[in-house]
């Protein structure tokens, strides 16, 4: 792929504009034509006759919809329940916990700003302990990893939180083992996994979190507003709604309490839900595997060459345990948000800076979509832009 500028897959099957070099799939992903096509179909049966599509038909499209998204990321349909985007995910697995003045909510300094906030508002009311572990850079080995964050562990420590993509750099954590080593010492582990679906193989049983939630609109290419919760069986009788509705001490209740209290909370377009099996079938009609790996020898080949125009060393070694389809590089000084409107400005590059520990970094994501020249044009934007 390094001597080939072509895309895995052509640009036209996006709706994206042709004229900007795309290169933050990261933040709100980005929907295939035919997949967008199939959304708006959802939406006009929706609304050619609203009460039988919602008030009769609900429940089994939402059952269908589940099983597919279930048998992807490999557990039972009634261990989920879709929600808008991870962040609500999240806030209803950390608002369900109901801490206590002195609990330990243990993380790394890598989190997503928001999920930070969620658990700071959490501690603030409850009292406990938001306790952000550093995992300095560059990270070296997956052991390396685990012995620093469990370095963190007290006996107060009743939560482990953190990501399995981190959204400021970009890293793959190994939450495998986190996991395991929190189900043996009894503290429930939470995982967010918004960058995941569709970036890596998902197998959320064999991961062993108690709770995850991810994106369905990022890197798995659905609607805006698709999104998943997981919990285990022995854990969901601690996962309480977030918005109570129809569910909550149902009438007529399905097999899962955590089915009936989280699916319905409303009238809400569901639409962008119906549509994720069509975006499994597309991912596995062009061959994801595939497509995934032509895009990390693209991420290779943006690592070297943002590198050697910096100067700077990556900040994990190379290797696709630790990145897949997103990069974080870093940055000589410079104004982040100056560059960024610069980039878009002038060279029609869409592309995130980060600041993480008071340093620049720039995230680059690649996606069936880009090319070497969408790199190129980074590359050259930023020659000009930092010298």
């Amino acid at each position: 792929m390094t001597h080939n500028n072509r895309a895995p897959l052509s640009k036209d099957l996006f709706l994206l504009n042709p004229d900007i070099a795309f290169l933050n799939h990261g933040s709100f992903g980005a929907t295939p034509r035919p997949v967008f096509e199939k959304y708006q179909e959802w939406q006009r049966e929706l609304e050619w006759q609203p009460v039988e599509f919602l008030g009769r038909r609900f429940a089994s499209l939402m059952r269908e919809a589940r099983a597919a998204l279930a048998a992807f990321v490999h557990t039972d349909a009634d261990n989920l329940v879709y929600v808008p985007n991870a962040t609500t995910g999240l806030n209803i697995a950390a608002r369900s916990l109901r801490l206590k003045p002195g609990d330990e909510i243990l993380t790394t300094d890598h989190e997503y700003g928001a999920l930070d906030r969620t658990w700071q508002f959490l501690c603030k009311q409850s009292g406990a302990v938001y306790k952000r572990q550093p995992i300095p850079l560059p990270v070296t080995t997956h052991d390396n990893f685990v012995e620093r964050l469990w370095a963190g562990v007290t006996p107060r420590t009743r939560v482990i939180f953190l990501s399995h993509i981190t959204s400021p750099t970009a890293l793959i954590f190994p939450v495998k083992a986190i996991c395991q080593r929190a189900r043996e010492a009894g503290i429930i582990s939470i995982v967010d996994g918004a960058h995941v679906i569709g970036q890596l193989p998902l197998d959320v049983e064999d991961l062993g979190a108690d709770i995850y939630s991810s994106n369905c609109h990022k890197w798995l290419c659905a609607p805006k507003g698709a999104a998943f919760l997981y919990a285990r069986p022995a854990v969901q009788p601690l996962v309480e709604p977030l918005v109570v509705s129809w569910g909550y001490q149902s009438v007529a209740p399905s097999a899962s309490r955590f089915i009936d209290e989280q699916e319905w909370t409303g009238t809400r377009d569901i639409a962008s839900y119906l549509t994720v099996p069509e975006a499994i079938r597309f991912h596995e009609e062009y061959q994801w595997a595939d497509v995934r790996r032509q895009c990390q020898t693209l991420v290779r080949e943006t690592r070297e060459r943002i590198s050697a125009l910096t100067g700077l060393p990556p900040i994990s070694p190379d290797d696709t345990s630790w990145t897949m389809q997103m990069v974080t590089l870093p940055l000589p000084p410079c104004d982040p948000a100056q560059l960024k409107s610069r980039l878009y400005d002038e060279f029609g590059v869409e592309v995130p800076m980060v600041v993480w520990q008071g340093k620049p970094y720039v995230r680059v994501s690649i996606q069936a979509y880009n090319s070497l020249d969408d790199v190129e044009r980074l590359v050259n934007g930023l020659a000009r832009l930092l010298d």
